[in-house]
């Protein structure tokens, strides 16, 4: 276990805080989804509340070791000085000497925000030189970005090396905590629903997953990868030709560990990538030449749904089908639906396209955890050391 904020005393502590502000602006720099910034809020108010003096940390888009305008992170510091109610300090840069006198000159229960970390060359890089420039800044480290939580650079883990104290913010405790528990002792049964495009993004979760869960539920683009392994037709839907025998010993591995790996019965197909497409659903086994997979069909969702009824924990990651699209966001929706309903189990929905769907349909307050990482969520579940997770200090 990992020390958190309330394990240590943090009064009158320059606390550098490793936050996640990579959030979405308009043409007049407006963010336009300010969920990460809530996200951000029970710490950085904690910190206050116990009379620190917080140094705010984020990298924003790609800018690849330059200074750009456009992903200074100054209208994000306005935005979240409004959530914060009080005033939020801009430095003009990310280290050096005019940074090092504003942060050394908070008051308790100041708060600053240092620019993109990302304009310096070193932070993707991971370099001690920077780290150690961070490190000055501060009495104390804290990480609270969970999505950049799989990416060792220098604010997210360098840093650790070079502070007297590393410690989680609640936004990690809490993401380690539950998905943690889900992972090494789940209330059963425990079903798995992986969907999206690719199977290759999803290999090391199904592997370390076919130890632990009683269902794997498959949909999305990837499953079309599967059909092809047990030697359907599938048209012209997205397939990883190149994994197709990895599907294959993947379907050979959950009927050896008594895994229900579950595929979808039947399919909803359209004759184009397209909304106003001609659509049907029709049996999983055999999609006809000219056709592609959009959706997982009603008899998938039926099926899928009742297992999902009957659970105690649920881990969904990806997409049941291309829900951007109204006419095959049905299966998605039903999922979705079908986990917050049932108000008795544990429901994880890992980041990225099933978080945004959770939260588009509206079902985001009945999932019991909506993870904020979508690559370090995966990676988690693949059970994966994460570089931002294991440098802060051990309980």
């Amino acid at each position: 276990m990992k020390k958190s904020i309330t394990d240590i005393d943090v009064f009158g502590k320059r606390c550098l805080v490793r936050v996640d502000f990579n959030v979405p602006l308009d043409e007049q720099k407006n963010v336009t989804d300010n969920t990460r910034l809530l996200g951000t809020l029970p710490t950085v108010n904690y910190l206050i509340e116990k009379g620190a003096r917080i140094i705010l940390a984020s990298h924003l888009g790609r800018p690849k070791g330059v200074y750009k305008e456009e992903f200074s992170l100054a209208p994000v510091a306005v935005t979240f000085s409004k959530l914060l109610g009080k005033p939020v300090k801009m430095a003009e840069d990310v280290v050096g000497e005019s940074v090092k006198q504003m942060a050394d000159s908070l008051e308790n229960g100041e708060v600053m925000l240092l620019e993109n970390t990302r304009f310096v060359k070193g932070e993707e890089a991971n370099d001690d030189e920077f780290s150690k420039q961070l490190a000055e800044l501060c009495d104390v480290y804290v990480n609270d970005a969970f999505g950049t939580a799989h990416r060792a650079h220098a604010s997210t883990a360098g840093i650790a090396k070079y502070v007297p104290v590393a410690v989680s913010g609640f936004l990690i405790s809490r993401e380690v905590e539950i998905m943690g528990k889900a992972l090494s002792s789940p209330e059963r049964p425990f079903v798995v629903i992986l969907g999206g495009a690719k199977v290759s993004d999803k290999i090391g979760v199904i592997k370390n997953l076919l130890d632990k869960a009683d269902y794997i539920l498959i949909g999305g683009g990837m499953a079309y990868t599967f059909f092809k392994a047990l030697g359907y037709e599938i048209g012209t839907s997205i397939c990883e030709f190149e994994k197709v025998e990895l599907a294959k010993e993947l379907i050979a591995k959950a009927r050896e560990k008594s895994v229900n790996f579950m595929l979808p019965v039947d399919t909803v197909v359209a004759d184009r990538f397209s909304n106003d497409a001609h659509f049907t659903a029709m049996d999983s086994s055999g999609l006809p030449t000219d056709m592609m997979g959009m959706d997982i069909g009603p008899l998938t969702s039926s099926v899928y749904c009742a297992i999902i009824k009957k659970a105690k924990t649920v881990i969904w990651n990806g997409p049941m089908g291309v829900f951007e699209m109204s006419n095959f966001s049905h299966g998605t929706y039903n999922i979705a639906k079908a986990l917050a309903d049932n108000t008795e189990c544990v429901s994880i929905v890992g980041g990225g396209d099933s978080a945004a769907a959770v939260t588009q349909m509206g079902f985001k307050n009945k999932i019991t955890h909506v993870s904020t990482g979508g690559g370090a969520s995966l990676e988690f579940l693949e059970g994966l050391v994460l570089p931002g997770i294991d440098c802060l200090n051990n309980k």
